[in-house]
C-alpha cells in the first residue's frame, strides 16, 4: 500500500541510457509562452524517465526588449523578433505556437514545411478553411502535429474517457456542458485582440467554446447537426493608448448551441465571458444508460459519478471520486494521493504525449488533438455563427 500512495517511491523511477534532446523555437511569450514553458521545465524530471529533454533553443515575439526578457526569465538561448528566421534555425526540431490566433496559420505552415514538428494553441486557426491550409500542410510535410487542447489531459478527464471506453456507462443520452468567465465584463478593460476578429475570429466562442467542443468530441463523439445563437453586449471598448478612444469589439461575447450527435445523443453546450462569479467555470456533465458523471475544472482533480443500479439504494446519489491515486491517470508521476495537482500540469502531460509521440513514432491520436481535431473544431465553429446568422440549424460536414 505505501508504494501505491506514493510516500517511499518518489524516487523510485530509474532511467536506461540518456533520453534524446529535442530543440524547442517558441512563438509567443505572454500567456501561453509562459504556460508552455513551465512545462518544459518540469517534463524531464516529473515524467521520469522522460522520453525527451526539452532544449528552451528559441523564443520568439515582435517587441525585441521583451522578447529578450522572457528568455532571461524562462530560459531561452536565443531570442528573435522574426518568425521565419528562428524556423530557419538548424538547432530548432519542434516549432510550438503560443501566438494569437491571426498567427497561426502562416508561421506554423512555414515551419511544417521546414520540417520542424509542429504544436499550435487553439483554436487552430480563425476559420475553418485557415485550419483546412494547415491541416493539409502538416500531413504533406509528414510532421507530428498536435492542438493546445490541454482539457484532454486533466487525469479525471482522461479517466472519464476510460469509464466510456470500458462500456461502464453504456449507451450516452446526454451532453451538457458549459464554460463560463467573468474576466470580459469590465467596461474600462482596454481592447486586446481576443476582442477582434480579424485577430481572433471569434470572441468567446473560439476562446472558451473550442475547448467544450474538442471535450465533446473527445468523450461522446461526432455531432452532425447543431443550431447556435451569439450575443455581442459590449460592442466597443477602450484603446489602450488613450482610454477617451473606442475602438469596435466585434466578436462574440457569448454563445449556447444545440447538438445532435451521431448515435442519437443530444448535446447543449454555453460559452460566456460576461458571467459573474465564475473564474474558469469548465464544466460538463454526460448522461447515459447505466449512470452520469460530472466534471468542474475548478475542482479538478474530482470525478462526480452516478450509477444507476448502484446499492443499497438507499444511499444511491452522485459521490465524488478524489482523481489521486496512483493508478489514475498520470498520477504515479506526481506525489502521494490527496496531494493535488492543478491546471498548469495539463500541460506537462500534453507535451509528454506529443514528445513520445515524436520520438517513438506513435500517432498523437486519439488521446492528443491533432491538426485534424483542429480542422473539425473549427467546422463546427463556423457552423454556429452561421447557424446564428440564420437562424437556423446547420448540418456539420467535415
Amino acid at each position: 500500500m505505501s508504494e501505491e500512495v506514493g510516500f517511499i517511491s518518489m524516487a523510485g523511477a530509474k532511467a536506461a541510457g540518456e533520453a534524446p534532446v529535442l530543440g524547442i523555437g517558441m512563438l509567443g511569450y505572454a500567456f501561453m509562452g509562459k504556460a508552455h514553458s513551465n512545462a518544459f521545465k518540469k517534463l524531464p524530471y516529473i515524467m521520469y524517465p522522460p522520453v525527451a529533454i526539452p532544449r528552451l533553443v528559441a523564443i520568439c515575439g515582435r517587441n525585441q526588449e521583451a522578447v529578450a526578457e522572457a528568455a532571461r526569465r524562462y530560459g531561452y538561448e536565443k531570442t528573435y523578433t522574426d518568425w521565419r528566421k528562428m524556423i530557419e534555425d538548424p538547432d530548432i526540431q519542434v516549432f510550438d505556437n503560443g501566438g494569437p490566433n491571426d498567427s497561426h496559420a502562416e508561421p506554423t505552415i512555414a515551419a511544417a514545411q521546414a520540417g520542424k514538428h509542429v504544436f499550435c494553441e487553439k483554436p487552430l486557426a480563425r476559420t475553418a478553411e485557415e485550419a483546412k491550409k494547415m491541416l493539409d500542410a502538416v500531413e504533406k510535410a509528414g510532421v507530428k502535429h498536435q492542438v493546445a487542447f490541454n482539457y484532454r489531459f486533466v487525469p479525471a478527464v482522461v479517466q472519464a474517457r476510460k469509464l466510456i471506453e470500458s462500456g461502464a456507462l453504456g449507451r450516452i443520452y446526454h451532453w451538457r456542458a458549459v464554460y463560463l468567465q467573468e474576466w470580459g465584463m469590465d467596461p474600462k478593460m482596454p481592447i486586446s485582440w481576443r476582442f477582434q476578429k480579424h485577430i481572433a475570429g471569434s470572441g468567446a466562442l473560439g476562446d472558451l467554446g473550442a475547448h467544450i467542443i474538442d471535450l465533446a468530441r473527445f468523450l461522446v463523439g461526432e455531432p452532425t447537426k447543431v443550431m447556435g445563437l451569439t450575443q455581442n453586449w459590449m460592442k466597443e471598448r477602450p484603446s489602450p493608448g488613450d482610454p477617451t478612444k473606442m475602438v469596435p469589439s466585434d466578436v462574440d461575447d457569448a454563445f449556447v448551441a444545440v447538438f445532435e450527435f451521431q448515435g442519437g445523443a443530444l448535446g447543449t453546450m454555453e460559452a460566456s465571458r460576461f458571467a459573474p462569479g465564475h473564474k474558469n467555470y469548465n464544466s460538463f456533465e454526460i448522461n447515459a444508460e447505466n449512470g452520469s458523471i460530472r466534471f468542474n475544472l475548478e475542482r479538478l482533480n474530482e470525478l462526480e459519478v452516478f450509477w444507476a443500479k448502484e446499492e443499497p439504494k438507499e444511499t444511491r446519489g452522485f459521490h465524488t471520486a478524489l482523481i489521486s491515486e496512483s493508478f489514475h491517470p498520470y498520477w504515479a508521476n506526481w506525489w502521494p494521493h490527496g496531494h493535488m495537482i492543478g491546471w498548469e500540469h495539463s500541460f506537462v502531460h500534453e507535451f509528454h504525449h506529443f514528445f513520445d509521440a515524436i520520438v517513438n513514432n506513435k500517432d498523437v491520436a486519439p488521446y492528443g488533438a491533432t491538426f485534424v481535431d483542429g480542422y473539425r473544431n473549427a467546422v463546427i465553429c463556423d457552423a454556429i455563427l452561421e447557424s446564428a446568422q440564420s437562424g437556423r440549424a446547420v448540418d456539420i460536414r467535415y
